[in-house]
């Protein structure tokens, strides 16, 4: 009866090592799993997933791991794929559309000099106002797909945020003095360098300066801090909390704030998350205030 007893309790203790060993074996193996599914979402490979583990239901976890992986990537290529064809669709039509406008805007400045009737001088001013809005959304639709095209082979370098806003503030003072504007401007004495890319950072503050130009009345205030956030304050009594929310809402446009695609804001900020920022606009008190942060960068990145 003892030795019954004896030879039961060694059963049942290998039985409880080869169940433990079991859960430790499926244990491993979802961390194997784990692991593996996050490496291939994080980087476009294509290799699958494997696992230690002969379980017959843990392969057939993985198997059907591996099944979606594969669909994923199918759909990514056809993503990427679709979304370069867009770009390239944009960007032709674009300038397709450009050479006939061009001759349309010479064509009318010829007509300028011809005598008219006073209808026939009001309906050339509606043609022109009319050419003119066509001419400015086919450039901001052919200068965004080259954008976003540029954001997506960046060449980063090291960039001075102080001397990239002066440079901006020149390429705009033109726009801005039409306006009245005249910008306060505050710069740390010493240099604010990121590691980014220049071109993206000229588009990103341009897009920023042609938002404040629309919606200030005469004001505009800019101020850099040593941390590498930069801020454009100026006063918009057309806007709202929610409005100003909605800035960076792609095709969104402000009735108010006069003609435009929506778009400036938007590729603002798919370029500034592309290079590790972020850009955000708040409304208080009839201020706009858009702020654009480009925290120091990783070494090690």
């Amino acid at each position: 009866m003892v030795y019954a007893l004896c030879a039961l309790c060694v059963l049942l203790g290998l039985a409880l090592l080869l169940l433990v060993w079991k859960i430790v074996l499926l244990r491993r193996s979802a961390e194997e799993l784990r692991q593996g599914l996050q490496e291939r979402l994080e980087t476009d490979t294509n290799t699958l997933l494997s696992i230690s583990s002969r379980d017959k239901a843990m392969c057939r976890l993985a198997a059907g791991l591996n099944g979606q992986l594969r669909q994923l990537r199918r759909e990514r290529r056809q993503y990427q794929n679709g979304d370069r064809e867009l770009k390239e669709a944009v960007t032709n039509i674009s300038h397709d559309l450009r050479t006939p406008l061009t001759a349309i805007c010479g064509y009318l400045d010829l007509l300028e000099g011809e005598e008219k009737s006073e209808a026939a001088e009001r309906y050339l001013s509606l043609i022109r106002g009319r050419t003119d809005h066509l001419k400015s959304l086919t450039e901001e639709f052919f200068r965004t797909s080259a954008a976003l095209a540029a954001g997506d082979r960046e060449e980063r370098e090291p960039v001075s945020l102080s001397r990239a806003v002066e440079e901006s503030l020149a390429a705009w003072y033109g726009v801005l003095s039409a306006k009245g504007i005249a910008p306060e401007v505050d710069l740390p004495e010493a240099p604010v360098i990121r590691l980014l890319d220049r071109e993206a950072v000229s588009r990103i503050l341009g897009n920023i300066l042609s938002n404040a130009a629309r919606y200030s009345p005469g004001d505009l205030r800019i101020v850099l801090k040593e941390d590498g956030t930069l801020t454009f304050s100026n006063a918009a009594p057309s806007l709202t909390p929610v409005l100003a929310e909605r800035l960076f809402d792609r095709y969104f446009t402000v009735e108010s704030g006069g003609q435009g695609t929506g778009l400036g804001l938007s590729i603002a900020r798919r370029l500034t998350e592309q290079m590790g920022g972020t850009v955000t606009a708040d409304w208080q008190g009839g201020v706009l205030t858009v702020r654009l942060s480009f925290p120091e960068n990783d070494p090690s990145s």
